[in-house]
């Protein structure tokens, strides 16, 4: 009889459930891509009852393909994007369809809120900024435009936890997942009611879920959750923790001379901070680490989604790729960035499908006749990195900043060994990425194995199940070839968000307005 443990990973584009023994060795993995809808432009939604169902076949489908029994499972946890918005009644279930952390409806009351000085005091009270897929952002929204929502909400929710209210009936949250939304004081390790106070907002306060650790047994998997998964019914269930956090416990980080990178949905890049939370310059979002400490994260829906989109959306139709790249996509195009890898191209890529910087539009930029596909997709790995850089830049920056020395990828783009590489090159810090590849998994069923006493504790968890894969060294002559292009991919990026939004009010659409295109 062996001891396993599953975790769920449910993010902007995948719902994923992985078993996993006590070492940390991915068993078995089965996915399912999310689907999003788009009832209004710049909304980004999709349905909780769809994802949980998603979930739930993939548990079934792990226990099969491993051949592990359900009595062996000794304990499941959830992972999930984190803000965006899940609103439950009293019986878990949801009263309107959940809201993507991509979501931009919210951009006009944003506006509102920085123009009256509003905005600069919930950031000192949250220590993060606003933005517009946030979930506090997205409540005051609602209470504006869908106040009958108010009155039939119970719990207000997130991701993961939907779906472990759906496993064992459980509607709390965890410290991660309540310092993403904007709603949470991390110094204080509490719900901001002054932030509530201040946005007029008090009617949401009594509907907060209670908060606790992410390793905790918090129910049981019940007899119709049983049915519906192929667990056992009664097998723990832990609360578990945000997608951002359950990365970089995979990616073992342990010290504020570490960074965690994720190149996925988003661009996201997370310093530790072991003294309290950033509180200069501070981040896109905070929240207290599971291991000790607080994890700043600066992001932005720029990552490896965008190589996804471009390749099946506008490469695929040249007929020369494969028709199904759910497994060929990167080893095509490793091969074409192998054959021009430190080639200079004018060619430049900016991933902006899901909205870019003050308007900034999506785009390849200077081509000419003589463009090749694979300095197209040269192109697009390195626009890629460039946006990781300018949130790399903006976390790095204050006087309680970090001082990383290396850094620890996860997300898509570890794929691409040259891609990892160019990461190492323009950023300019060795990359090490770590071993497995469902990281959002592996950071929660390290979390379960620790709840349910397979290892001893958190730390021991992350130590027995985690190791390094490969490290890539700066290439200091390959960056440069990069890193000369940046100021003008730089300038361009400035010089279109200017354009972009000098058009008569009304035409032009807030960020994330790309969001229907990129899954149309």
């Amino acid at each position: 009889m062996g001891s396993y443990v599953i975790g769920i990973d449910a993010g902007g584009t995948m719902t994923k459930a992985a078993l996993f023994d006590e070492d940390g060795r991915e068993l078995a993995c089965a996915r399912s891509r999310n689907v999003v809808h788009f009832p209004q432009q710049g909304w980004t939604e999709r349905d909780p009852d769809v994802m949980w169902r998603a979930a739930a076949t993939s548990i079934r489908q792990v226990l099969e393909d491993a051949g592990v029994s359900p009595g062996e499972v000794v304990g499941i946890a959830p992972s999930g994007y984190g803000s965006g918005l899940y609103l439950l009644d009293r019986d878990g279930n949801p009263v309107r369809p959940g809201i993507n952390s991509t979501d931009s409806r919210t951009a006009t009351l944003m506006e509102e809120l920085k123009a009256d000085g509003r905005a600069a005091e919930v950031d000192a009270l949250v220590q993060q900024h606003i933005w517009p897929g946030q979930s506090l952002m997205l409540l005051l929204w609602l209470q504006r435009h869908e106040p009958e929502v108010v009155g039939r909400t119970h719990r207000i929710s997130f991701c993961k936890d939907f779906l472990r209210a759906r496993l064992c009936g459980d509607m709390s949250t965890d410290y991660t997942d309540a310092g993403a939304s904007g709603l949470f004081d991390c110094a204080g390790m509490r719900w901001s009611e002054e932030v509530l106070r201040l946005l007029d907002m008090q009617v949401w306060q009594a509907k907060l879920p209670e908060t606790g650790p992410s390793d905790e047994v918090v129910g049981r998997v019940s007899d119709w959750a049983a049915a519906q998964t192929g667990l056992l019914e009664g097998t723990p269930v832990v609360r578990g923790t945000v997608d951002m956090s359950a990365a970089a416990m995979a990616s073992d980080l342990a010290r504020p001379d570490q960074m965690s990178v994720i190149a996925g949905t988003f661009s996201i890049a997370s310093t530790l901070h072991s003294a309290g939370p950033k509180l200069d310059a501070v981040p896109m979002l905070q929240f207290p680490y599971p291991r000790g400490g607080w994890l700043a994260a600066q992001g932005s829906a720029t990552s490896a989604s965008n190589l996804e989109w471009m390749v099946k959306t506008v490469l695929a139709h040249g007929g020369a790729l494969p028709e199904d790249l759910s497994g060929d996509l990167y080893a095509t195009v490793n091969d074409a960035v192998s054959r021009v890898r430190g080639v200079h191209t004018d060619t430049l890529f900016y991933p902006y499908l899901f909205g870019g910087p003050d308007g900034a539009p999506s785009g390849l930029v200077s081509m000419n006749a003589r463009t090749s596909f694979d300095k197209v997709m040269l192109a697009v790995f390195e626009g890629i990195v460039f946006a990781h850089k300018a949130d790399i830049d903006q976390a790095l920056s204050g006087a309680d900043a970090a001082a990383p020395g290396v850094i620890r990828l996860a997300g898509g783009a570890t794929n691409s060994p040259y891609w990892t590489q160019m990461f190492a090159d323009i950023l300019g810090l060795p990359v090490e990425v770590p071993a497995g590849s469902e990281f959002g998994a592996l950071g929660v069923a390290i979390c379960a194995a620790a709840a349910t006493g397979l290892h001893g504790s958190l730390d021991a968890a992350i130590s027995a199940m985690t190791g390094i894969d490969r490290r890539h060294e700066v290439d200091g002559a390959c960056g440069a070839v990069h890193l000369a292009k940046y100021p003008r991919w730089q300038a361009i990026r400035d010089a279109m968000a200017r354009g972009n939004t000098e058009v008569p009010p009304g035409a032009a659409m807030a960020q994330g307005r790309t969001a229907e295109v990129a899954h149309a």
